[in-house]
């Protein structure tokens, strides 16, 4: 059976005496609406100044939330990712306080993408260069079994706020359950994004999106798992990467050094501003613990693709 949810049925956290928005059976299919992570405060016409006006009590909306039959705690909820209709534009910003290099970019930043809906394949960047899309949701959860409202920007067990850029079409997302129903909510979806985020924000973009649900009964899952249908970046590393590197016994420092030494080479080798190779950064390159053996120093390299400017 097909159901459908529309935006306006959004909240702002997890909580599990939210009522829940449609109740369905396992193997049933859910169309979903979503707005944007800044719930419609931005806009493809939204200057710098909408951003700097931001509301930040009412970003990070969720669709939801659907009561699955039968849904007990122990068991997953199987979420099938089958369709996503986007809007044809997006975001992406520096918000000042947020991010892998805070210290570094302090001043608030916008850029407006804008792609073929019907197609989307890339989107233009204003200070040059193509990004490959891949249209995924961000935020996917579960209310937790603790009352109360809980945040939506951290991930937590239950899933949430993941930012997991292959949950995409085709892939299967188990979620453990903690409460009857499930209560699963999602949102935050986005056009495009490297693995890692680092600049707190991707190609932010309104997409519906068309899921099957189905039950696994006793799963007991301790955190979400999640299988693909295929490769993950064949719509990355066509012409290869340009690769930094940090190195040093402190994973986080190491990945800043990564990213700050590429937002170096971008900035140095394509003219760009060290602010838009950052968000850059954050659309299109991955943040990956290259090793983690070798002590006492550990290596993070990011990679960067090629094919956005060649």
């Amino acid at each position: 059976m097909r159901h459908s949810i529309h935006a306006e049925a959004h909240h702002f956290g997890w909580d599990r005496s939210i009522p829940p928005k449609v109740i369905v059976s396992p193997r049933s299919t859910v169309e979903i609406e979503t707005l944007d992570s800044s719930a419609g405060q931005l806009s493809a016409s939204s200057t710098l100044q909408d951003l700097i006006n931001l509301d930040f009590a009412r970003v990070n909306p969720v669709t939801g939330p659907i009561f699955v039959e039968g849904a007990q705690p122990g068991d997953a909820l199987r979420i099938r990712f089958d369709e996503f209709h986007p809007s044809g534009w997006g975001w992406t910003a520096n918000i000042p306080g947020f991010g892998l290099l805070t210290d570094q970019f302090p001043d608030a930043a916008l850029h407006i993408w804008k792609y073929n809906a019907a197609n989307p394949t890339v989107s233009s960047f204003a200070a040059g260069g193509q990004v490959p899309l891949k249209p995924f949701v961000g935020t996917i959860g579960l209310a937790p079994a603790e009352e109360g409202l809980h945040s939506v920007v951290p991930p937590r067990r239950v899933g949430g706020n993941m930012d997991i850029r292959d949950m995409s079409a085709g892939t299967e997302l188990l979620l453990p359950v903690e409460v009857e129903g499930a209560l699963l909510s999602l949102g935050d979806t986005h056009a495009a994004q490297g693995d890692g985020e680092v600049c707190g924000t991707a190609i932010e973009s309104p997409i519906n999106v068309v899921i099957n649900i189905d039950l696994v009964k006793g799963a007991n899952l301790e955190t979400p798992r999640f299988i693909t249908n295929g490769p993950v970046s064949r719509h990355l590393d066509t012409k290869g990467y340009q690769v930094t590197t940090g190195i040093g016994p402190d994973l986080m420092q190491a990945a800043k050094e990564a990213v700050s030494r590429m937002i170096d080479w971008l900035s140095t080798s394509h003219g760009i501003s060290p602010v838009d190779a950052y968000m850059l950064c954050s659309v299109a390159g991955d943040l990956r613990i290259s090793e983690i053996v070798d002590m006492p120093n550990w290596i993070v390299s990011f990679y960067f693709p090629r094919s956005v400017h060649e």
